[in-house]
């Protein structure tokens, strides 16, 4: 999960908040750490709401229906060939209306454009006290 989310950051930003549900996945130290390193909140939705993610559920229902119900998978890799097929296409070709009829692709890039340091939260690149010290500790493990 960490080496996702290094990732996603050095192509995105670092956001200032992720949100997530209680899974297995999202509840190690590791994780913790890493986002208190990157100053990035952990937005944990209550355990049984999915409701509190109702963008990630209608997602998942979606990648479910349209992916994951319509092949048979031979292997773990015929598994993610299908499923990075699919996501490319979600991600840079199909266009959605909660984007104003962008793809994802190119809503992030006008927002790029529109704030190109938007992924990078502080105060105008001055080191707060917390900044430091968080520093100081994350690159001595």
């Amino acid at each position: 999960m960490v080496q996702a989310l290094n990732r996603l950051i050095a192509e995105r930003g670092i956001p200032g908040s992720i949100r997530l549900d209680n899974g297995p996945e999202f509840t190690s130290r590791l994780l913790d750490h890493w986002a208190w390193c990157n100053g990035v909140t952990l937005d944990v939705i209550r355990p049984g709401t999915p409701t509190d993610n109702a963008v990630i559920e209608a997602f998942n229902a979606r990648l479910r229906q349209e992916c994951l119900n319509e092949h048979w998978f031979l292997s773990v890799a015929d598994a993610q060939e299908l499923v990075d097929t699919w996501r490319e296409d979600y991600n840079r070709v199909r266009p959605h209306s909660s984007l104003g009829n962008m793809t994802p692709e190119e809503f992030v890039q006008q927002a790029l454009e529109a704030h190109p340091h938007g992924g990078e939260h502080g105060t105008n690149g001055a080191a707060s006290t917390t900044q430091r010290r968080r520093q100081e500790v994350c690159l001595t493990g």
